[in-house]
């Protein structure tokens, strides 16, 4: 069986699908670039696994702003695991950072006055963080816009590695602690998946956080990032995740507060 990366889409959008069985990677990245595109321009991703599913029952404590305007954005770097499918690449933020310190994230920040797009934000960043060279990256998507905590946009770039090997990470230990990379599948399951009640904005709201272990290190997936990347496996994978997905504030001026003991 070819892998999922290989295979995506081919079997319910491509009528020649036999004839992608022996590509190459940059042809089989290419045709999914295409359906993705397509696909976004259509309507057709927002169908599946939206970032809020319930949001319009949380009620909306600020004004809707007049224009959504993006502020950061973030990559989902996708490389293809022979024996586990679709991995994607994540990283702990440095413990020195004044904000979400030593949480796990995607690689990203905030939109510079030179960045031509969010594309190029998350490349960039990317590059800065981790090392990863924007030449080996493909570009297949962009995703809706999320709302963070603090009321940034924050735009979901997915982006395929073809040839893992290739990427030597090399850390700004300013800014990262580890990298690490986990199954982009157990996004959409509810096996290491937990929730928890949240404060926001004088709103209870349940969030989700995942569980899991890399190398001996153990790592807690949560907050917007999960939610972020239940979306992509959403998209990836065409189907919906395995649990009902959680509402969320649309608009949000103030950070959130736990109401129990623990956090990640």
């Amino acid at each position: 069986m070819r892998p999922v990366l290989t295979r995506l889409f081919t079997s319910a959008h491509i009528a020649m699908a036999a004839s992608y069985s022996s590509s190459s990677s940059s042809r089989r990245l290419a045709h999914l670039t295409r359906h993705l595109a397509s696909s976004s321009s259509s309507g057709e991703l927002s169908s599946v696994g939206a970032p809020a599913a319930a949001a319009d029952a949380v009620p909306a404590k600020i004004p809707r702003p007049a224009a959504s305007k993006v502020h950061a954005a973030v990559l989902i770097c996708l490389f293809e695991d022979p024996s586990d499918g679709p991995r994607v690449l994540l990283t702990k933020r440095a413990s020195s950072l004044s904000s979400h310190s030593g949480e796990v994230s995607l690689p990203g920040g905030k939109v510079d006055e030179g960045d031509a797009d969010a594309k190029a934000t998350a490349l960039r960043e990317a590059k800065e963080e981790i090392g990863l060279d924007p030449a080996l990256v493909s570009v297949v998507t962009v995703l809706e816009p999320f709302l963070s905590k603090n009321g940034l946009n924050v735009v979901p770039v997915i982006g395929m590695v073809s040839d893992k090997a290739l990427f030597k990470p090399v850390l700004n230990k300013a800014e990262v602690e580890d990298i690490f990379d986990a199954p982009l599948e157990m996004f959409l399951k509810d096996d290491h998946r937990r929730t928890k009640q949240m404060n926001w904005m004088g709103i209870d709201i349940p969030v989700q956080f995942f569980d899991y272990e890399a190398d001996g290190k153990k790592f807690v997936i949560w907050g917007l990032t999960a939610h972020i990347l239940t979306r992509a496996a959403a998209v990836v994978f065409q189907r919906e995740p395995s649990f009902a997905e959680l509402p969320r504030p649309k608009y949000a001026s103030a950070p959130i507060s736990v109401t129990d003991e623990t956090k990640p």
